[in-house]
């Protein structure tokens, strides 16, 4: 069995849609715009008609090449996860992002796992490079770029979606934020919880008049999930923390570390007393979490946490030598993947 490799991120790179304010815009989308302000979210980002995920990572990207200095066919290594609906069926948008950065023959890997493949995907990377010792340089894009038609970004779940993509370049024998490990598992019991149901092979036109202004959201999904049920409704929102410490804690065991060795959390981009759910019981507080950062962006898919983890090296909150835990929810998916700054 190959020994995991030595590698860390030597740059990142970002892309925002157009910054809007929740307060002023949550009556574009909802009935009662009060519930969405009252989430805490200031700013989210949306991205134009003309904007598409591909755009947003094609960007990010060449931002992190260009912040190192190399161009896009130093690359062996391309790896995409998007959490939204692609631009296209029947294409595969991580090949889509090499042709736009004009390079040819790289391997690629897209991922589709939803919002926590942001933080597992980094996993995937250092598995190719540890089985692949000719892999040197590879870029991690992710991706998030809400599609409106099928979904309203201020009904799914407690937070405003947004638009944004990060980037980074991995390096093998980069010795800052360095990759320590990985885990993640999969509950598939609720894996429709939040599904759209058309669009597919099973339904593939919404019904006549459907539109996702006025479609019932992420809440009702739940309410007809767990059938009013209020035990079993809390033990579902009580196990997502705790299966959040048992994956963290899982990255820790193959890291050879404690909880006691993290030194900040980075979370989905939810609400402060979320964050805090998690953030809690390794010790920290929300001063050492990704809570200032999320209100400012929204939660933008997959690309949360490195996003958050990008800003926070820039300001000086994290320091060097300093172990980061990235975690996240998929619905049905449970990841962490630990580095050390």
């Amino acid at each position: 069995m190959s020994a995991a490799p030595a590698l860390g991120i030597a740059s990142f790179g970002v892309a925002f849609g157009e910054d809007r304010d929740v307060a002023a815009t949550a009556g574009e989308y909802v009935d009662h715009p009060e519930r969405v302000v009252n989430w805490g979210f200031r700013t989210y980002h949306r991205a134009p008609d003309d904007l598409h995920a591909t755009d947003l990572a094609r960007a990010a990207a060449q931002q992190a090449l260009d912040r190192l200095g190399r161009t896009a066919d130093s690359l062996d290594l391309v790896v995409v996860a998007s959490s939204d609906l692609p631009e296209y069926a029947y294409r595969d948008g991580a090949a889509a992002l090499a042709r736009d950065l004009k390079i040819e023959r790289t391997q690629t890997l897209l991922l589709n796992e939803g919002c926590a493949a942001g933080v597992h995907g980094l996993y995937y990377v250092a598995a190719t490079m540890a089985l692949q010792p000719e892999i040197d340089t590879a870029l991690f894009v992710a991706v998030n770029r809400v599609s409106e038609f099928h979904r309203n970004r201020m009904n799914v779940v407690n937070a405003v979606l947004s638009d944004a993509a990060v980037a980074v370049v991995v390096q093998r024998g980069h010795r800052a934020n360095q990759w320590l490990a990985t885990e993640q598992f999969t509950e598939p019991e609720h894996c429709d919880l939040l599904r759209v149901d058309f669009g597919g092979t099973v339904s593939p036109l919404p019904p006549a008049g459907w539109t996702s202004r006025d479609a019932p959201g992420g809440h009702e999904n739940v309410r007809r999930q767990f059938g009013d049920d209020p035990a079993v409704l809390q033990r579902f929102l009580s196990n997502r923390y705790t299966r959040l410490l048992e994956v963290i804690d899982g990255a820790c065991r193959r890291a050879g570390l404690g909880r006691d060795d993290i030194d900040h959390l980075i979370y989905l981009n939810d609400g402060a007393a979320s964050i805090a759910a998690v953030a809690e019981p390794l010790g920290l507080p929300l001063s050492r979490t990704n809570a200032a950062v999320a209100p400012g962006h929204g939660h933008m898919g997959a690309a949360d946490q490195l996003v958050a983890l990008e800003q926070q090296l820039a300001s000086g909150v994290l320091r060097q030598g300093d172990v980061v835990a990235l975690c996240g929810i998929s619905t049905d998916r449970w990841s962490a993947t630990l580095l050390r700054v």
